[in-house]
């Protein structure tokens, strides 16, 4: 962001005259060290409001307040620290088990009493370890096995099932009730008992283990991967090279699965400013409506949202009229002058035309962060241009802190290092030209520990030099700026393609290693559908009938005429030969979170994804090979 952007409070200025063409360097460098902390947050927030949430006004039908009640700064520390000392006052006294760690669950879905908990075990050398909400009974069961749970803060809708569960945690939960008796308390009482029995707060060392974050297990059984103080503290940092504080009134909205590293890095970023978090209603069908109440200056979302919005607003670029004219002349004006300059503010045209998409988004949205995989960059654009946002699209993974690559394109954070190494397999050499090609190194303060009693896998994703491989294949660009070219992200990238057309609601992109072409499975837009079958003269389609649409989309006419219209999309004519699709399946049997295909972040899980549709793609490969399959 510009230098004159930033308010006095910003915690790094940019340089004035600082050389963008130049956004990393090829020398080694080592990362600096940096810390940030609770007590930082509550320094500079002056005692403001801290966490709000929307209350429950009523559950049958689920009604929520159209307003957030808000918990201070003083008030939070007061809880963190009766939290904490309850939890080692437990330990201590032997009624809660401790193994190698003394570790602490948290199952519930984003609310303040979420990071609420997790600041007070950083604040007493806890190590939490955070459980999807969404993850299926059998990985529940692994990780409170895994991680030796023996207390876990839980959502009340979580509580019978862990009843259910605890026979079979042998090690853990099983044990200790056969010897206390499992013990249930509210918050309310659990904060009572800590107030009992204050204990001053316990500060870490930089290599005194924090969490163990469980990836989202895309494949496989989730692996633990161990994070410690130092390695938060040095992401934060490092992060915080990109925060803008718009100053005592900057709010954060949380939107993503605080269990997964990317919207945690983001929430620890505003509490190291000592500004403010608004929890959503937990339902991504009300996010609008979250953010209009809120009204954040900040989001972290990802791309198969930021393409649903795109979607929507794109619409207006189509309007017929002079409306349509207005907001293209005004479009092309802004990307142009943003290419250019790097201003993304017009005097008129966002007066007239894009203030008011601004004020949809609550009308103080000033940074929208991106990650999990990549967005187009003609998405990015479009959006910072209608929003009045910057977009941040960033790269990382669980494993170093989520942070590793940030900007807009790709400029490797401060305290990182990355390098390549060859990929003679895929034909990817760091001697190749232009630019060099291979797989993406990482090493810094941020890199991870290790995997939690996976001594064997740790080695094989850390060599003896302390770079950890990250199985994704990369390459850079004239200003230093690296770019995810391979491995399971290529084909994201096409899938974010095709869920940029208008007709695709969600789209799942195969290929076959021995076969030189990709099919797809995509749940169709009914409405869009509808229009389609309109436009082909067959009998018109009720979209708002989803017996009328199955029906339909089984006619292979009707898949032959979708995958036809696919091919006249801008974005998709874009795409290399080899990168479209070539057969299509239509489904309205959707990717989401509770059938297993899509991870708590909204990202597909390749695997379980194939599964579920191994025959319909096995069917599709089955048929003779297209013509038009070039190489």
């Amino acid at each position: 962001m510009p230098a004159s952007s930033q308010s006095n409070d910003d915690p790094y200025k940019w340089p004035a005259n600082a050389d963008y063409s130049r956004q990393s360097i090829t020398l080694p460098g080592t990362a600096l060290p940096g810390e940030t902390r609770l007590d930082e947050g509550l320094r500079r927030s002056a005692g403001g409001p801290f966490l709000g949430h929307r209350p429950i006004l009523s559950r049958a039908p689920l009604t929520l307040a159209n307003y957030h009640v808000w918990q201070s700064w003083p008030d939070v520390d007061a809880r963190r620290r009766a939290v904490g000392s309850a939890v080692h006052k437990l330990f201590q006294s032997g009624e809660l088990v401790a193994g190698d760690l003394e570790t602490v669950g948290i199952w519930s879905k984003n609310c303040p009493n979420w990071l609420l908990v997790d600041l007070a075990m950083q604040a007493y050398q806890k190590v939490s370890v955070p459980l999807y909400d969404t993850l299926g009974a059998d990985a529940v069961e692994h990780v409170v096995n895994h991680a030796g749970l023996s207390i876990i803060f839980a959502a009340s809708e979580h509580v019978p099932h862990l009843l259910k569960l605890s026979p079979n945690t042998k090690t853990t939960l099983t044990e200790w009730a056969s010897t206390r008796g499992i013990k249930f308390t509210t918050m309310e009482e659990f904060e009572a008992f800590g107030r009992k029995n204050l204990t001053d707060v316990i500060y870490p060392s930089p290599s005194t283990i924090a969490t163990i974050c469980y990836t989202s297990g895309t494949s496989g059984t989730p692996k633990g991967v161990l994070l410690s103080h130092g390695n938060l503290a040095i992401s934060v940092t490092a992060y915080l090279h990109y925060i803008q504080d718009e100053g005592p009134e900057r709010t954060a909205l949380s939107f993503l699965p605080l269990a997964h590293i990317y919207e945690r890095m983001m929430e620890f970023c505003t509490t190291a400013i000592g500004r403010r978090i608004g929890y959503t209603s937990n339902d991504p069908l009300r996010l609008l409506e979250d953010i209009q109440l809120l009204r954040p200056h900040f989001v972290a979302l990802v791309p198969r949202v930021l393409n649903r919005l795109y979607q929507a607003m794109a619409v207006a670029a189509d309007a017929p009229g002079l409306r349509g004219v207005l907001f293209r002349r005004a479009l092309e004006t802004k990307v142009r002058n943003m290419r250019a300059t790097g201003s993304m503010t017009h005097p008129v045209w966002d007066r007239l035309v894009f203030q008011k998409i601004n004020n949809v988004l609550g009308g103080r949205m000033t940074k929208i962060a991106s990650g999990s995989a990549p967005l187009g960059q003609r998405v990015c654009d479009f959006l910072k241009v209608c929003t009045l946002a910057d977009i941040v699209d960033g790269y990382g993974m669980t494993e170093n802190g989520g942070c590793c690559l940030g900007g807009t394109v790709g400029s490797i954070v401060p305290t990182v290092e990355v390098k390549f190494i060859d990929v003679p397999a895929l034909g990817y050499h760091v001697t190749d030209k232009p630019f060099p090609r291979g797989e993406i190194l990482m090493r810094g303060d941020g890199r991870f520990v290790g995997y939690y009693k996976e001594e064997a896998k740790t080695r094989e994703t850390i060599d003896d030099d302390g770079w950890l491989h990250t199985g994704d294949v990369g390459t850079t660009d004239g200003q230093g700026r690296l770019r995810i070219i391979d491995r399971y992200v290529a084909l994201e990238n096409v899938e974010n393609v095709y869920a940029m057309c208008p007709l695709v609601a969600q789209a799942f992109v195969y290929g076959d290693s021995l076969r030189h072409f990709l099919v797809g499975v995509v749940v169709p837009d009914p409405a869009q559908l509808a229009a389609l079958v309109a436009r082909t003269g067959r009998p018109p389609l009720d979209a708002g009938n989803p017996a009328a649409v199955a029906a339909c989309i089984r006619d292979p006419k009707v898949a032959e005429a979708f995958l036809a219209e696919l091919e006249r999309d801008e974005n998709v004519k874009k795409l290399k030969g080899f990168e479209k699709i070539k057969h299509l399946h239509l489904t309205l049997d959707a990717f989401t979170i509770d059938n297993g295909c899509l991870t708590p972040t909204m990202k597909l899980k390749r695997k379980e994804s194939y599964m579920k549709f191994k025959e319909q793609i096995d069917g599709m490969y089955a048929l003779a090979d297209p013509a038009s399959a070039r190489l």
